[in-house]
């Protein structure tokens, strides 16, 4: 099977790294103007460009969110170009209620490899996805062998490891 990637939004790609445990009010509360004025994650457009050539095009993003935060997200990922930035196709982009429904996704899609910045997102992903990226500063201890990358750069180079090996 060829490697897939899939990729959390919020926090990941969008609004970067918060204090661990911090909600992006701005994003999530604020206004459209609000959202779309939010920025990308340091490092993230450049990653996924990377991670896109190597994956071959196989990238996914796969957030949890209402319909409410779903618009805004799509009309973010649209206001940046993602697409025309990284390479991702415009048509990958899978939506969630709940955080552990992530992992039905990720088995429809096939997904060898998934980055989020959340504990209880990668608990039900276990036998589901092979390889996983705790991203960002968490707030309490991580999980044994789960790798904690705490930036763009490093996600790459850890991703762009396990590939080879």
């Amino acid at each position: 099977m060829e490697p897939r990637l899939g990729v959390d939004f919020g926090r990941v790609i969008q609004g970067g790294p918060l204090s661990p445990g911090k909600a992006d009010t701005v994003f999530l509360s604020g206004t459209l103007r609000d959202a779309l004025a939010s920025p990308p994650n340091e490092g993230a457009f450049e990653g996924l460009e990377e991670l896109v050539r190597l994956f071959g095009g196989r990238v996914w993003i796969i957030s949890k969110c209402g319909e409410r935060v779903q618009r805004k997200t799509l009309a973010w990922l649209d206001h940046h170009d993602v697409s025309g930035r990284t390479g991702m196709p415009r048509r990958n982009v899978r939506f969630c209620r709940k955080r552990a429904q992530k992992a039905v996704h990720c088995a429809q899609l096939g997904i060898t490899h998934m980055i989020d910045d959340r504990v209880d997102v990668h608990r039900a992903l276990a036998g589901v996805v092979r390889r996983r990226y705790l991203f960002g500063p968490q707030d309490g201890p991580v999980p044994e062998r789960l790798p904690n990358p705490l930036t763009w750069p490093e996600t790459v180079a850890m991703i762009r490891a396990d590939l080879v090996a």
